[in-house]
């Protein structure tokens, strides 16, 4: 487990906040719904949405994704391009806290996370 329990239990309530908070209505989370997921040092936000091509099949198009260096102690903080390659946010590519990171996606100032 790369975080502490305590960084772990912090991450996951500072992300729980701000997934309740964007979460679509409950009449519409059939269609498109917001989550996280933790992968390693990483907490990569997605959308839950019916396949394009087939509505029978869920597909999660990702949203943001913050990468903790502990040697820096920074998150880096990264969008996803077209291409599906992640890049740096470059007006703010690193913040100190996990909070940092979900102010960033929350404001989306360049369109880069929400479109």
């Amino acid at each position: 487990m790369p975080f502490t329990e305590f960084e772990d239990a912090s991450i996951r309530a500072a992300m729980d906040a701000f997934i309740e908070r964007r979460r679509p209505e409950p009449s519409i989370r059939a269609e498109v719904d917001l989550a996280y997921r933790i992968e390693g040092f990483s907490v990569v936000i997605h959308e839950i949405r019916p396949s394009y091509a087939d509505r029978s099949v869920m597909s999660e198009p990702m949203v943001a994704k913050a990468t903790y260096v502990r040697t820096k102690n920074h998150w880096k903080v990264l969008w996803q391009r077209a291409s599906l390659k992640w890049q740096s946010y470059d007006p703010e590519p690193t913040v100190k806290h996990i909070d940092g990171f979900i102010k960033l996606v929350d404001e989306d100032a360049y369109a880069c996370f929400w479109g």
